[in-house]
């Protein structure tokens, strides 16, 4: 003990200058947007190249029972998608419209990190900007929704799960088409979340699906869960439904990136018409 204080009285200035080099960049960081975001993305393509790394080990332990989930996803996507075209590779599939113009694609990517028990979770990807991903795109799993890029780096993204306190997209119940917004609010359970605002006309049912709606950066219909818990809001004019989530997050292994061909084009539009008003 008395060595290791004759070592710092003797090397005080050294360690009294580090404390200040790392306060400065710390400060400096924090409350520099531009710096902060560049050591963000850095940071994420350093971690991802480490889980990705790790996660390979997992996924040799994995492999028949993700392969058997690829395979009923690609089935189940067949199915539902009659007169969808598909790409004749094992990472894309183009999705058209009843006209036969692309509208979406599906980009598939692994799952090398992810967390459900904290309060805003994250998910990290193998696919990145050289593979066509780009921030804002939806995700979903062969379940249902998962969540939507917020980092992108060439190789690797970030998305920001559905249990995160940020999360809210527009949802319907599937039977009567009443609307809502799907969000996990101040819940804790990576099992629920809440069908907010919809109609006190609306009728629901236990167990009544709930799917992503027109107005949601999903294609109409993708699954979010079911209606497990009515809740009256106070004044008695809308319900908050609670709904158990379709996609188990602690699962995952693959998902779906959705690339809207025409996602740029509604929003430049609608950014015009909040200027007019």
């Amino acid at each position: 003990m008395r060595n290791l204080l004759i070592f710092i009285t003797k090397y005080n200035a050294f360690f009294l200058f580090l404390i200040f080099e790392i306060s400065s960049l710390i400060i400096y960081v924090k409350y520099n947007s531009f710096q902060k975001a560049s050591f963000i993305n850095s940071t994420n393509e350093v971690t991802g190249n480490l889980y990705a790394r790790a996660d390979e080990l997992k996924s040799y332990l994995t492999l028949k029972e993700v392969n058997d989930s690829l395979a009923q996803a690609n089935a189940r996507l067949r199915n539902q998608l009659r007169s969808s075209q598909y790409a004749d590779t094992v990472t894309k599939k183009q999705v058209t419209d009843t006209v036969y113009k692309q509208q979406y694609e599906y980009i598939v990517a692994k799952v090398i990190n992810n967390s459900v028990n904290k309060r805003n979770n994250y998910l990290t990807i193998s696919r990145g900007s050289d593979n066509g991903i780009a921030k804002g795109m939806g995700v979903i799993s062969d379940k249902g929704i998962v969540g939507k890029v917020v980092f992108v780096g060439k190789h690797m993204a970030i998305i920001q799960s559905l249990l995160h306190k940020d999360s809210r997209f527009s949802a319907m119940l599937a039977d009567n088409k009443e609307i809502g917004y799907l969000e996990w609010g101040d819940s804790m359970d990576p099992d629920k979340a809440l069908l907010v605002d919809v109609s006190n006309n609306a009728q629901p049912k236990l167990g009544e699906l709930v799917v992503s709606s027109d107005l949601s950066l999903f294609p109409a219909g993708i699954p979010l869960g079911r209606v497990s818990n009515l809740k009256p809001k106070v004044g008695g004019f809308f319900l908050n439904l609670e709904v158990k989530l379709a996609v188990d997050f602690s699962k995952l292994q693959y998902v779906y990136v959705i690339d809207n061909r025409f996602a740029q084009e509604q929003a430049a539009l609608e950014a015009k018409e909040e200027k007019d008003e």
